[in-house]
């Protein structure tokens, strides 16, 4: 008899906390009830959900956060694209506005053969790591190779190919993970005033003489481009493109200014056509690089 007493009394004094517990809960939810504001929900189910940061922000909650509280831009989610915006916009009751599309550019050109003064490497396979080393390879500019963005890409949109970063951008959404990834910052966002545009392919601020002497192609600053075209400007060595005044429909100047570059450093980048699919057939396209400068060692510690 006690042992059911004892139970009894266990099982009454489970049930009067559990609705003690229960009432202060729901007190406490009533009188500390932040509202929120429903808008913020359904941006959030506008969103795409890809957390990729792309957007600035470290998630699509995070996003649909600052733009109802903070008023952020409604076209910054990249991979949800204008239909996104589209909608977003609807919710907060302001103009979709076109959004250029951003996509990541490599700058640099130089595959596996094309790089000299080579030493072995026995560290750990990252770019991050191989960056802190001195010698890895003559070019303290170029590509690495190790795959570091090729891992932060969640849309399989870049992979490194005979030892250079390549971008599919049949695939790139422009999340920019792999800007963000790459430790040499040769990787850069740009806004894409066409599907393909014009860009520099080579990172190298050195001088002709000591390009050579590290890279099969890497630019020699020769200022052909700058001679033939008002688009170039040459700085340290390094041509850089306005894009501000890229003119997709007039390039006379600039493809002449391609066509004379004696190491082929100027390339269209990006998502080739069905007319350009059609003129290059058989043919190899070349890789994709472009414009925002801020290139490899400027946020670099170096030993070695």
């Amino acid at each position: 008899m006690m042992i059911w007493v004892t139970i009894g009394l266990s099982a009454a004094t489970m049930v009067i906390l559990a609705v003690f517990f229960t009432s202060v809960l729901g007190w406490a939810n009533r009188v500390f009830h932040v509202p929120v504001d429903p808008r913020i929900d359904a941006c959030a189910e506008a969103l795409p959900g890809a957390n990729c940061g792309g957007c600035g922000f470290a998630g699509c909650r995070e996003y649909a956060t600052a733009i109802v509280c903070e008023s952020a831009p409604v076209d910054r989610c990249v991979v949800g694209g204008q239909d996104c915006v589209a909608a977003l916009a609807a919710i907060m009751g302001v103009e979709a506005t076109a959004a250029m599309p951003y996509r990541p550019i490599v700058h640099c050109g130089a595959h596996t053969e094309d790089r000299l003064l080579r030493a072995p490497y026995h560290g750990e396979p990252t770019c991050a790591a191989a960056n802190l080393v001195g010698g890895i390879q003559g070019c303290t500019y170029g590509c690495l190779g190790f795959g570091d963005c090729q891992r932060a890409c969640q849309f399989d949109a870049i992979h490194v190919i005979d030892g250079l970063a390549t971008v599919d951008y049949t695939k790139c959404v422009g999340c920019g993970a792999c800007s963000r990834a790459c430790p040499r910052n040769i990787i850069t966002m740009a806004p894409f005033k066409a599907e393909r545009i014009l860009a520099v392919a080579c990172s190298n601020k050195d001088s002709g003489k000591d390009v050579q002497r590290v890279c099969k192609v890497g630019c020699i600053g020769c200022k052909a481009c700058q001679r033939t075209c008002s688009l170039f400007t040459v700085e340290n060595n390094l041509p850089s493109i306005d894009y501000e005044a890229y003119c997709p429909e007039d390039l006379g100047d600039a493809i002449r200014a391609m066509q004379k570059c004696p190491r082929h450093r100027l390339v269209f980048v990006g998502k080739p056509s069905a007319d350009d699919l059609a003129a290059l057939a058989g043919e190899e396209l070349p890789e994709v690089v472009k414009p925002d400068f801020k290139t490899t060692v400027d946020d670099t510690e170096w030993r070695g």
